[in-house]
């Protein structure tokens, strides 16, 4: 790209998929170098529990410790230096970083990390930025001051929110709206009326709190930077950032799931939400399902254009595409070796000896499914009494948000639940069921993971859930089962080496169960290895490396489309017309002068809109242009005389209606440009097809034009439409027109019937005779200038 030093030729190679894979081949050839040179520098032994979270500080269950994460994040300036470096700038609700005040002017810094920092401690190739809240509020500047001087050593930039902001954004519209319908809770029921009236609050909130994102970026934004935004904290970033400067290159990652379009129109908030994602370059997803939900919700509500590669909006096309993150599974291989963890499995092995080992390791959230496991554990414990002095379930729950209510009721309930099994099915010396209201430490966790025998995943919803990674790669000697979810993320890349269950379905998951315990050692081997190899391939690492070569590329791609489609030069353009004297512009109606139409954002009104409608802000401009004498001014449209008429009746200028057909100064009579010999035996059977269709197709309507038939389904259901129109297009070729002298044109969502030769640039001999004979003009015309959406 130009104006960066980062980038290759766009010219070589040519297509993405050659581009995207030279990419990838160096990245393999750089991180061999990097084990050969730096071996000894990797992030061993870390006290890292990164669970299925890659953002949020409550979801971390231990934490790495501070020197390490130093050492390894001061790590990108010791790497080799020969290549510059592209800056990532990584913008997160939260910094890594959690601050503790310790004076007026002093700060002790501690290290919280999710997946997301393990991911681009890896990426060595990047000299990376973290952006994002420090968790505190600062209210002075001394300690603003100190802060950022603090954290500016552990390459953190802080942006300061103040507990107000706080409180609306993140603890209400993050947390109380778009996380609960963004896992198919839905919206807050109870206190329905004070909660709609917050709604507006807690959005100009969070919108201030990304706007304040935005500045901090902007302030430390270099050319060439690539700005990563993270979650759904951060949906409205993008675009604050392209408002400002429309030549940075950003992408979005949301780390949760993206609910079907169904879900997300309950938002107030829709379209602005979506509207501002798509100012991204690049739109990342855990899964396709994920990403189709998002196209989909663009398609439906917004009335956009959903391609194989993305949402096309005006011209610009965002791609959005699946990057499924991981862990960084050799972190895992390499601590299992460690004497600490050795020991932790020798004392499990001893404490479980005879008894099978299942787990599950969860936050304590709704999302989770812990009731629904521990009860298809019951009913297993039930239907296979043989069983229940040889099994146990070990369930860790992680405590989060434990001032909120529901979370409370939860972890009562569990409690409950737990009590009662281990009550009904426990002896004197064991119980069934252990569990944990807290985290484990990395050792320790890596040690349970070693002894399981079958992992117990019961997500309700779940963006990714990076435990089953975690549990695939401890297990090279146990090789145990799986049991997954299928509403987890990591369904989609582990389904094949795992049993997935629907968590609601309790006998389906007993059963599962049941055949994870009897399963042949073969058939857990097999399944096992599939997962190994998924899990030590796709690396957390790999997944940030993608994604930035993918977006990089994104803009390759957006520069090279831009050079295939000649932009008007503005400014020469302003300047010949300036210089000429007798100038001809020829401009479209529809989709040119018109206002700008909502489709799928509007709700009733359509009747209104059926008729195209002057863009009011194009007439006093339109006016003046019409009033220049040396300027000749043609509305040349498909739409009909009156349509016309009633929209440039007040101007002095020619129109051109269906097509060039129907020719007339504004203050003349209509002329036809018709030929004598013109056809029009074919109307009535073409008008019977889109009569059926219309009756088919809800939104829809048809024109009955006398040189031709429009049939548009722009208000129609954008899918369902456009499978109407290939159903129309196929009968009509077949049918009613197969022999007549006709063209069929596909419109922006329309279909048109007319016939052969009937075309505007046909029309355009007959309009300049017109215009020559009517001012008597002598000196020829030196400027035209085409702008029309009939074009292309």
């Amino acid at each position: 790209m130009p104006g960066s030093k980062c980038n290759v030729d766009p010219a070589t190679p040519k297509s993405r998929t050659e581009r995207l894979m030279k990419e990838r081949n160096l990245r393999k050839l750089n991180r061999v170098f990097n084990l050969n040179e730096k071996a000894g520098d990797s992030l061993r032994d870390a006290d890292l529990f990164s669970n299925d979270s890659a953002l949020t500080e409550t979801e971390n269950c231990a934490s790495l410790n501070e020197e390490e994460l130093s050492e390894g994040i001061d790590g990108y300036e010791r790497q080799d230096q020969r290549l510059p470096k592209q800056r990532l700038l990584v913008v997160a609700n939260r910094l890594p970083v959690s601050a503790v005040r310790q004076g007026k002017d002093s700060w002790q810094l501690e290290i919280s990390v999710g997946g997301l920092v393990s991911a681009l401690l890896g990426l060595k190739e990047f000299d990376a930025r973290w952006i994002g809240w420090a968790g505190v509020n600062v209210p002075d500047e001394i300690g603003q001051e100190a802060l950022t001087k603090a954290l500016a050593e552990k390459k953190c930039i802080p942006v300061f929110l103040d507990e107000d902001t706080v409180h609306q954004y993140y603890n209400g519209y993050c947390n109380n709206i778009i996380w609960p319908l963004f896992h198919y809770l839905g919206l807050p029921q109870e206190d329905r009326l004070s909660t709609t009236r917050s709604f507006q609050s807690q959005f100009d909130a969070y919108k201030k709190a990304n706007q304040m994102f935005a500045d901090v970026v902007h302030e430390h934004y270099e050319e060439g930077d690539v700005v990563w935004c993270h979650d759904y904290h951060l949906m409205f970033l993008p675009r604050c950032l392209k408002e400002k400067n429309s030549n940075i290159k950003v992408g979005w990652f949301l780390h949760t799931p993206f609910p079907s379009s169904e879900i997300h129109r309950m938002l107030p908030s829709r379209r602005d939400l979506l509207e501002s994602v798509l100012a991204a370059d690049l739109v990342g997803f855990h899964t396709y399902d994920y990403a189709r939900h998002f196209v989909s919700a663009c398609t439906r509500i917004l009335g956009l254009e959903g391609t194989p590669e993305g949402v096309e909006n005006q011209g610009k096309l965002t791609r959005v595409a699946a990057f499924p993150i991981g862990i960084d599974s050799d972190r895992f291989i390499r601590a299992l070796e460690l004497p600490q963890v050795q020991d932790h499995i020798k004392e499990l092995k001893e404490r479980f000896a005879g008894r099978k080992v299942m787990l599950g390791v969860d936050r304590l959230d709704m999302i989770k499914g812990i009731p629904q496991k521990i009860l298809a554990f019951e009913e297993f414990l039930e239907e296979n009494p043989e069983w229940r002095d040889k099994v146990v379930l070990l369930q860790i729950a992680v405590p989060t948000r434990t001032d909120v209510p529901e979370y409370q009721k939860l972890s009562s309930q569990v409690h409950e639940i737990v009590g009662r099994i281990n009550g009904r099915f426990g002896t004197l010396t064991a119980v069934p069921i252990h569990h944990l209201d807290r985290s484990l430490d990395f050792h320790a966790l890596c040690a349970l993971y070693a002894v399981t025998d079958v992992a117990l995943i019961t997500s309700l919803r779940d963006g990714m859930n990076l435990v089953s990674y975690e549990f695939v790669a401890c297990q090279a000697s146990k090789k145990g089962v799986l049991i997954l979810s299928e509403f987890a993320g990591a369904a989609q890349s582990l389904g094949a080496g795992a049993l997935l269950v629907n968590p609601w379905n309790i006998a389906e998951v007993a059963a599962s169960i049941s055949q994870a315990l009897n399963m042949p050692a073969d058939e857990r081997e097999k399944m096992h290895q599939h997962n190994f190899m998924h899990v030590t391939t796709h690396t957390s690492q790999e997944w940030a490396a993608t994604f930035v070569s993918e977006l990089n590329d994104t803009i390759i791609e957006a520069q090279l489309r831009t050079r295939q489609v000649p932009l008007l030069p503005v400014k020469v353009a302003v300047e010949r017309y300036l210089q000429s004297n007798n100038r001809l512009l020829m401009l479209g109606f529809n989709a040119t002068l018109t206002e700008p139409a909502n489709t799928q954002g509007v709700r009733g009104g359509h009747i209104r809109e059926l008729q195209s409608r002057l863009h009011p802000e194009i007439k006093e401009t339109l006016k003046k242009l019409c009033d220049d004498r040396r300027t000749n001014i043609v509305i040349l449209s498909g739409s009909d005389r009156a349509v016309l008429d009633d929209n440039f009746r007040e101007y002095n200028l020619w129109l051109a209606a269906e097509n060039g057909m129907f020719l007339r100064h504004s203050t003349g009579e209509w002329m036809t440009t018709m030929p004598e010999n013109l056809n029009m035996d074919w109307v009535d059977s073409v008008k019977h097809v889109f009569e059926y269709f219309t009756e088919r197709t809800p939104g829809s309507h048809f024109e009955l034009r006398e040189t031709s038939l429009v049939w548009k389904y722009k208000y129609a259901e954008s899918h369902f439409g456009k499978l109407q129109s290939k159903d129309m297009l196929q009968h009509l070729w077949t049918g009613p027109i197969s022999n007549a002298a006709v063209d069929v044109v596909q419109g922006d969502r329309s279909v048109e019937v007319r016939s052969v030769g009937v075309t505007k640039g046909a029309a355009i001999d007959r309009i300049l005779g017109e215009i020559v004979r009517n001012k008597g003009m002598k000196s020829p015309i030196d400027y035209v200038l085409c702008a029309g959406h009939f074009l292309r």
